[in-house]
């Protein structure tokens, strides 16, 4: 037994979230899963919920579950989304994608009435790409610039360089929780505090962070944001996005997709749209009630445990894969293109090596899954409630040996 895999028992057997994992849907196919960062394991309670859903609340109900609570649903789990963000009730609401949202939040920012005189949006040049797209796409219709921050790929936008960016001129400040690619944990309280100073606005993705790492929403001013829930939040493939809208904000910002669920009276079939005074004016469409039976699932399960907990073991498993990479990965060139071990990482660590492209797709046929970002990069995301260390020692392993296969040529 190597040194890291004695290692690993020790700290599984040590770890007091152990049992949840347990809770998950396991296929033996699979004998390590290091994507949990991009889609979640499903729970094995699944089965169950989704038959009583399709034979009770649907299959009974009919009709009648709009009025039962279908219609309140949006805000409901919006509001307990926002417990975990550290977001009071009302400014929550879940609906659409993540890009739907994006564009939404983005477009109401930059056309309140506070932003009538500013020209420019700031985002970096290595945000995901479907933020920096819907940030193109926005600045090309209201005829905006875009100051593009140039971040350290193996890090991300720091509050040094986004003090240097905003000025009189800032519309919106559109930035990553946890970058995608390195897993640099941004400092919310600082950006947003100079984002203010300057006059605009902040909108936050945290597609990587909710549910994984406590975030302050409230605490710190943060105007505006938007996460996806099939990462952390174990959703599933597809299931949707939330919005958080700071309440001081929801009477100002007009959204751009009008549909009749944000209305001021949604069943009054009105020859004109009035929108609502508050949250629910972000709404467009019919919820997606069905998409949302997994994710009620996880969030309980979430504030069970807590996401304290779900953090230290967040950092504890980080951690040692760092330890692992290290015996096993990054003897054989390749490089570390994450952030130290420290307050600045998130859930997942980046390795890159020029030939991870055809080393990902064997480790794959192995059921050793990570997750590849061109160029170069593989990441190792791990899903506190699900992962053990046990799993990690194997598939960083394997990494291990497949890339000096690789090498060897």
């Amino acid at each position: 037994m190597t040194d890291t895999a004695r290692l690993a028992a020790e700290l599984d057997a040590a770890d007091p979230l152990a049992a949840h994992t347990g809770a998950f849907v396991r296929d033996p196919g699979v004998v390590s899963y290091l994507d949990g960062n991009s889609l979640g394991r499903p729970l094995a309670s699944l089965e169950e919920r989704f038959a009583r859903f399709v034979g009770h609340d649907w299959g009974s109900r009919l009709i009648r579950g709009w009025d039962e609570g279908w219609m309140r649903l949006p805000y409901e789990l919006g509001d307990r989304i926002g417990a975990l963000v550290g977001a009071a009730p009302g400014q929550t609401v879940v609906g659409d994608s993540t890009t739907v949202l994006l564009y939404k939040l983005i477009r109401a920012a930059v056309d309140a009435p506070r932003s009538a005189a500013r020209t420019e949006i700031v985002i970096d040049d290595d945000n995901f790409p479907t933020d920096r797209f819907i940030v193109e796409g926005v600045a090309a219709e209201r005829g905006l610039t875009i100051r593009w921050i140039e971040v350290d790929r193996t890090a991300g936008a720091t509050l040094e360089q986004v003090e240097a960016a905003v000025g009189e001129r800032t519309a919106l400040v559109v930035l990553s929780h946890v970058a995608y690619r390195s897993g640099f944990l941004a400092d919310v309280a600082g950006v947003t505090r100079a984002v203010h100073d300057a006059g605009a606005l902040v909108l936050w993705d945290l597609c990587h962070s909710a549910g994984v790492i406590p975030t302050e929403l409230d605490a710190h001013g943060v105007d505006l944001a938007v996460g996806c829930t099939y990462k952390y939040l174990n959703g599933g493939p597809g299931s949707p996005a939330f919005a958080y809208v700071r309440r001081e904000l929801q009477g100002e910002l007009q959204q751009p997709i009008q549909g009749w669920m944000g209305a001021a009276d949604v069943f009054a079939m009105a020859p004109s749209y009035r929108p609502a005074p508050d949250l629910a004016r972000f709404l467009s469409g019919t919820p997606p009630v069905l998409a949302t039976v997994a994710l009620e699932a996880m969030v309980e399960l979430v504030e069970q445990v807590g996401v304290a907990a779900v953090r230290e073991k967040s950092i504890a498993l980080t951690g040692f894969a760092e330890q692992a990479l290290a015996a096993h990965v990054l003897p054989h060139g390749a490089v570390l293109a994450s952030p130290p071990a420290g307050p600045r990482r998130g859930s997942h660590l980046t390795v890159a090596h020029p030939s991870f492209r055809q080393v990902n797709a064997r480790l794959w046929e192995r059921g050793v899954i990570p997750d590849f970002r061109a160029p170069d990069g593989i990441r190792i995301g791990l899903s506190p409630l699900s992962t053990t260390f046990a799993e990690v020692e194997l598939g960083v392993a394997a990494l291990g040996e497949e890339l000096a296969r690789a090498t060897r040529g």
